[in-house]
């Protein structure tokens, strides 16, 4: 009887200790979504983001130089966001149930989001540790040379690998919430995934000289979608019992 008891505190203990977990990755999800959109918005405030990023070169390094500090402060922030997908992924695809239901699925989602927010990081990274040089030195050589850094560690990095990387994870884990009968979030996860993956096409038509203006709408709106997602799985998270 006693042994009984004390395996049944444990059991006790242990579901306590995931639920306690649970509502902590639901809070910390909820927290990104809304920490994600606060750079956003300043950028396109003090910035003209996104559409600043299609703009003549020299237009983005003087603009840049008018920012100042507080500039490379946001793309700091912002950079810090895309890092807190890449540090919360795990949590929010892999859960005992899931490992023992679906393990590949589950583990599959961890790593493509841990990568997804590494490879946006690097990505946004340029606007902090490279273009400020680039903006204070100008004249056509930096143009060129922002132009470059620009193609490779933003459209290919950041928003072309880092966005499609973003869209697979989102589908793997509302594919694992469909299977738990979460009937919002699984549906915004697949419908903001196919939206940001629909939008990382804007890279290629930029490659191919083609308009991508588009793709760039289908990408904010898969962004929103972004949000709602981590919103609507961080409030079920913290329901959960």
């Amino acid at each position: 009887m006693a042994a009984q008891g004390m395996s049944g505190g444990a059991a006790e203990w242990t579901e306590a200790g995931q639920a306690s977990s649970a509502r902590m990755t639901g809070v910390a999800a909820i927290a990104l979504a809304v920490a994600f959109n606060v750079p956003f918005s300043v950028l396109g405030a003090i910035y003209d983001y996104p559409d600043i990023l299609r703009r003549p070169a020299a237009e983005a390094l003087s603009k840049f130089v008018a920012g100042g500090p507080v500039l490379i402060l946001t793309w700091h922030a912002f950079m810090l966001c895309a890092l807190a997908l890449a540090v919360m992924a795990p949590a929010l695809a892999v859960s005992q149930r899931r490992l023992a239901t679906r393990p590949a699925l589950a583990v599959g989602a961890a790593v493509i989001g841990a990568l997804a927010g590494l490879a946006q990081a690097v990505g946004l990274a340029r606007w902090v540790f490279a273009v400020p040089a680039l903006a204070q030195d100008g004249g056509p050589a930096a143009e060129q040379a922002f132009n470059l850094l620009n193609a490779r560690g933003g459209v290919a990095i950041g928003e072309h690998i880092g966005q499609l990387l973003t869209a697979i994870f989102v589908i793997q884990v509302a594919m694992l919430q469909a299977g738990e009968g979460r009937r919002i979030a699984a549906p915004v996860g697949l419908l903001s995934g196919v939206l940001l993956i629909a939008g990382s096409g804007e890279g290629l038509a930029l490659a191919l000289a083609a308009p991508g203006e588009l793709f760039a709408l289908t990408t904010i709106a898969g962004f929103v979608g972004l949000t709602l997602w981590l919103i609507t799985t961080g409030v079920g998270l913290i329901r959960n019992r």
